[in-house]
């Protein structure tokens, strides 16, 4: 069934009507982290919008397999097991499990978060079966220990990327070894001493490069030919390049990926946010010191494909928008009404997963519901408040949460009975006592708003 969803596809360079394979259950791979430390807020920007694709995709077919892996082994997690002394699951379960409620945080859970979440080590087998057969078909070969991929033997090699392999092996950092018929060869299998992790093989004790890993599991849960295929757009050459390559070969030529997605990065500070710059942000850092939900709104604030400048001011932005738009669905507490997305919500989604757009829309359809004065439109404005906030992962909490974020009920109890006393102050007409309980919670953070409905109060 012809869909009005239109994706930039990174193989052809144009935005594109996407059909699924199986229309009933299109299919869809997520490059996930690599586990040896917390992850940065740049490794959320993925997750969270290809989250709302996820969601998306689900309202239209019922049903997504949609898989975003773990990598459990690798140099990094060595290096990080040796340097504490354990074995690397100590050090992989641990920030996989930090990586998963970092991401829940993050509003990236049910219909926004993968059903499938294959790891590296759980696929050894797939990986060495699938070397095997890429031996056997000429496009791989064994060398003291290790099996290389024959980038010579792919003819549309660099065609993601769209570029030259001479102009793609200058700009990479390429290891140069003696075992290589070729500089530009990559690694499928290497050998492990006996102080790292290995697994036994033909070729020997040893473990899986690091782009193998993602054509194994995707062929394990998704099959041969995937729908979408997604990830940050570092990863384009060589990992994603790489990957199609490899799997092409393996299963006779047959297409990897139908769709290439690559979000842009973020920016920190004028550069892009890396762990090798050290100019980073971790989202388990993040999440304990700002609203979670900021914290999404700013990752989907530019389209995905674009850079996305990250600040303290953006985060600061993100906060008062959604102060403004809960502010809004409290002011509408007495109305009922039932969530339901808005065409220009999904339309905005439709085209290219433009959230700058959707986060437009929110902002309108909340300005229309301030001003609204009829019983039947204020219901139907709320109704597409929560029904875009739905789409988006937003606005999923009661107001009341929303504002009183990080207190304890006793602190509420607190704070409310002062602003009670303000009000008895006000009537009695002791402005000096009713002046000095404002400042006084003014100066813990606490902002008073006199309205029709009675004084409310919300923490800075």
């Amino acid at each position: 069934m012809p869909m009005s969803l239109r994706l930039y596809n990174s193989l052809t360079r144009q935005v594109e009507a996407f059909q699924p394979l199986d229309p009933a259950c299109p299919t869809m791979y997520v490059c996930g982290p690599t586990v040896y430390n917390y992850v940065h807020i740049g490794n959320a920007r993925g997750p969270v919008v290809f989250g709302v694709l996820a969601a998306l995709l689900r309202r239209r077919h019922g049903a997504l397999k949609y898989a975003r892996n773990i990598t459990d082994v690798d140099d990094k997690i060595n290096a990080a097991a040796a340097e504490q002394g354990v074995p690397i699951s100590a050090i992989t379960e641990r920030f996989a499990a930090a990586y998963r409620e970092d991401m829940a945080a993050l509003g990236v859970a049910g219909d926004f978060a993968p059903d499938i979440e294959p790891t590296a080590t759980g696929h050894i087998a797939h990986m060495i079966a699938m070397i095997q057969g890429l031996i056997e078909a000429g496009h791989a070969y064994a060398a003291e220990g290790h099996v290389l991929f024959s980038v010579a033997s792919f003819a549309d090699y660099g065609r993601l990327s769209r570029r030259d392999t001479e102009e793609m092996l200058a700009g990479a950092r390429v290891e140069v070894a003696p075992y290589k018929r070729d500089p530009g060869d990559f690694v499928l299998w290497k050998p492990s001493s006996d102080d790292l992790p290995g697994w036994d093989s033909p070729w020997g004790r040893g473990r899986p490069g690091w782009h193998i890993e993602c054509s194994a599991m995707a062929e394990a849960h998704l099959g041969t030919t995937i729908d979408i295929h997604a990830g940050g757009i570092d990863l384009q050459f060589p990992h994603h390049e790489n990957e199609i390559a490899q799997s092409q070969c393996a299963h006779g030529g047959a297409p990897f990926a139908r769709f290439w997605l690559h979000n842009g990065m973020l920016n920190f500070g004028g550069a892009k946010m890396s762990k090798s710059l050290g100019n980073i942000e971790k989202v388990h850092d993040l999440v304990r010191a700002h609203p979670p939900e900021a914290l999404r709104y700013a990752l989907m604030s530019a389209h995905y494909r674009q850079p996305l400048e990250w600040s303290d001011a953006l985060v600061e932005q993100s906060v008062r928008t959604l102060d403004r738009l809960y502010g809004t669905l409290r002011d509408l507490a007495g109305v009922d009404a039932q969530p339901a997305i808005p065409a220009a919500v999904e339309a905005a989604l439709d085209d290219d997963i433009n959230t700058p757009l959707a986060l437009a829309e929110l902002a309108r359809i909340a300005g229309e519901a301030r001003k609204a004065t009829d019983a039947g439109e204020r219901a139907r404005l709320k109704s597409e408040l929560l029904g875009a906030g739905l789409a988006l992962g937003l606005l999923q909490q009661a107001p009341e949460a929303w504002f009183n974020r990080g207190a304890s009920g006793e602190d509420d109890a607190r704070i409310q009975a002062l602003v009670d006393e303000r009000s008895a102050a006000k009537k009695a007409h002791d402005f000096a006592r009713a002046d000095a309980i404002r400042d006084q919670l003014a100066a813990e953070g606490i902002l008073l708003e006199d309205t029709p409905q009675g004084p409310r109060w919300k923490r800075a």
